[in-house]
Formats: structure tokens, C-alpha cells, sequence
């Protein structure tokens, strides 16, 4: 199929960065149509059916799979249909472009790796983390310089209101049975910054705390909330650097959102809320980092998933390895903190499968 002069895309799952981002950017490839959708009920498919210009809609996500006049599928649906409708495709015969977060849990992201294993024609990509797209570069510019050094601390910090409201009602990121394990923004900032770094802890020690014990979802039931409000994470490196994580859903004053590498030449610090880059060297005063035109990717995850298609060329940023590496990570921060702050080696998580 990658041969096709025109690439058709399925889409199943029609949230809001799938209606922003992705019909959007595979609409705007040309040689690429977006040919069927569906979303959770037939009237929300036909409503992004009819706003995007899109032939057919599908009553159920298999239908979409299975379909001859599909070349791949994209995926954005919430983490727990992740691992069943990636599996299906790529048995099916098509590329997968799937949502962030990979899966629920260490156990889903180690079926889609090893089903993408088996069929290495097919392009199997996840939807970067955002943030750091522009600046990545220019990180990577400073870590070749020797600017950095030695690697000490990453420091990940990402603060907001998002579970402050005791009474509101619980979100899917809050249910258990649609997110898994992934908690807050945890595996967002940490897959940025093991993007630049390279390396992943060898073991984690978390402290959570849900403060809001319970909510009621859609339907007006009382669920019992597992994911934590907050995370403080301590993590260690082979060459004993620390890792360094707070995330918080109860924070209403201003936000916090950057990563910091402190190195024993320097450190920099990316502030995701001005997309700007900073460096001071050891012993030195702080300053913006100049980052050019040149070095700023911006946002082009359709048009990477069709030159994969077209040209077969690797995954461009986030693959089925780097998702196993965040999910080991974001799973053994959670197993941490249930377990109320035990260390953790991620590297020990799952069957064992190779990254």
C-alpha cells in the first residue's frame, strides 16, 4: 500500500486534537484523503463527517480496520482502545498513526510493539509531545557543543488547575479505565525530556496523593479516583544523575511548565509557556538561546507519517520503542506511589520484551 499514489486514511476517534490537528493535516497532503471516520456515536461522526468533508462514517472502529479502501489508520481515541485497534490494524495490513499516550499500561504498549514487530512493512507512529518541537534542536546543538557536560539532574515540571474543583465531575483522564496509569502531564514531559537526553532511570520513587477521593462521571455514578492530583517522582541514572518530577492538578496560581538539565559545564531550561530555550554556563549569568528558523520543526506529525508511508523512512520522532520506554517509566512512577514510595525499576516492568 505504501506504493499507492494517494494515501487513504481512516480515522477513528474524532476528539479535539484529532479535529485540530490531524484531519486538518492530512487533509492539507496532497495525495492523501481522509476517507471514513468514526467517533462515539453516530451523530458526533457525522458531524465531523460533514464539517471535514468526509465521505463515510463508520458505526464501529472496526469497520474502519477492516476496510479494503483504508491505507492506515489514526487513532485518537482515549489510551484504552489504543492496544486493541493498533493490534487490529496492523494485522489488517495498515500503517497506524495512534494518539499519546501509547496505552494504559506496560502490559498494551508491549502488544502493539510486538504486533509492529511483526509487520515491519507498516509504518507504527505515536503523536509526539508537543511542547518541546521547536526547541529540540537547539538542545541537541548544545549537547554536541559540550556545552552541558557532565549530565547531574532533568528536572520535569508541569503545575496547573486541571483537578483543583473537588466537585467537578471526573474527566477521562481521571477514569482508570480510560487512562491507565498515566498521570497528569507525567509521561508528556517525560518523554521531552528523555527526547534530550537519550537515557531512561534505572529506578523511580514516587509519592502521589489524590486529594479529591472521589467523582461522578458522565452517567452520574460515583467512581473512585486511583490517578493521582499530584506527583513528586525521584529517579536515578546508571552514571548517577538524578531525575527530579513534580506535577500538580491543584495549582491555580500561574503554571509551571519547563524542563531543566543541570550539567557540570551548564544547564539549560526550556519554558514550554514562552516556547523560549535558556542556558547559563557554570558560573555565568542566564540567557536566551538563540534558536533559528532553521532548527524549529513546529508541527508536522501527518506529513512525517505519510513520508514514512511514501519513502519508508523511520519514525521521525516518538515509535513503538520510545512509547515502551515512557509507559515502563510512567507505570513504575504509579506503581511507586500506590505502593506509598518504593523504588521501582522500570527496566523490570512487563515481559521483558526489548525496547
Amino acid at each position: 500500500m505504501a506504493t499507492r499514489e494517494t494515501i487513504r486514511i481512516g480515522v477513528v476517534g474524532a476528539g479535539a486534537n484529532t479535529r485540530l490537528r490531524h484531519i486538518p493535516g492530512f487533509q492539507a497532503i496532497e495525495g492523501v484523503e481522509v476517507v471514513a471516520v468514526c467517533n462515539r456515536t453516530e451523530a458526533s461522526s457525522r458531524a465531523v463527517a460533514e464539517a471535514f468533508g468526509i465521505p463515510r462514517i463508520c458505526g464501529h472502529w472496526r469497520e474502519i480496520v477492516e476496510a479494503d479502501d483504508v491505507d492506515a489508520v489514526c487513532i485518537g481515541t482515549w489510551p484504552y482502545l489504543h492496544a486493541e485497534i493498533t493490534c487490529a490494524a496492523l494485522e489488517a495490513g495498515k500503517h497506524v498513526l495512534t494518539e499519546a499516550r501509547m496505552a494504559r499500561n506496560v502490559a498494551e504498549a508491549e502488544r502493539m510493539l510486538e504486533a509492529s514487530r511483526k509487520h515491519p512493512e507498516l509504518v507504527a507512529q505515536i503523536v509526539p509531545a508537543p511542547m518541546s518541537l521547536d526547541l529540540d534542536a537547539a538542545v541537541s546543538r548544545l549537547f554536541a557543543e559540550g556545552r552541558i557536560g557532565e549530565l547531574r539532574e532533568v528536572c520535569l515540571t508541569q503545575t496547573g488547575p486541571a483537578c483543583a474543583d473537588a466537585s467537578a465531575p471526573l474527566s477521562w483522564r481521571q477514569d482508570f479505565e480510560l487512562s491507565g496509569v498515566n498521570t497528569l502531564m507525567l509521561g508528556i514531559y517525560y518523554e521531552m525530556g528523555r527526547r534530550w537526553t537519550g537515557i531512561d532511570p534505572v529506578r523511580v520513587l514516587a509519592q502521589g496523593r489524590v486529594f479529591t477521593k472521589s467523582r461522578r462521571d458522565g452517567e452520574g455514578r460515583e467512581v473512585v479516583v486511583r490517578i493521582p492530583d499530584a506527583v513528586t517522582v525521584l529517579g536515578e541514572y546508571a552514571d548517577g544523575g538524578r531525575l527530579v518530577g513534580h506535577f500538580s492538578g491543584v495549582e491555580t496560581t500561574r503554571p509551571r511548565t519547563e524542563i531543566r538539565v543541570n550539567g557540570s559545564r551548564g544547564c539549560l531550561r526550556g519554558d514550554f509557556a514562552e516556547n523560549a530555550l535558556y542556558f547559563a554556563p557554570v558560573g555565568g549569568e542566564e540567557a536566551p538561546v538563540a534558536v533559528p528558523e532553521s532548527e524549529r520543526r513546529g508541527w508536522r506529525v501527518e506529513a512525517d507519517f505519510v513520508e514514512s508511508i511514501r519513502t519508508g523512512a523511520p519514525v521521525q520522532l516518538t515509535n513503538f520503542e520510545d512509547g515502551l520506554a515512557y509507559m515502563r517509566f510512567t507505570e513504575a512512577v504509579f506503581r511507586s506511589q500506590e505502593a506509598g514510595g518504593i523504588w521501582v525499576s522500570p527496566r523490570e516492568l512487563g515481559g521483558g520484551i526489548d525496547q
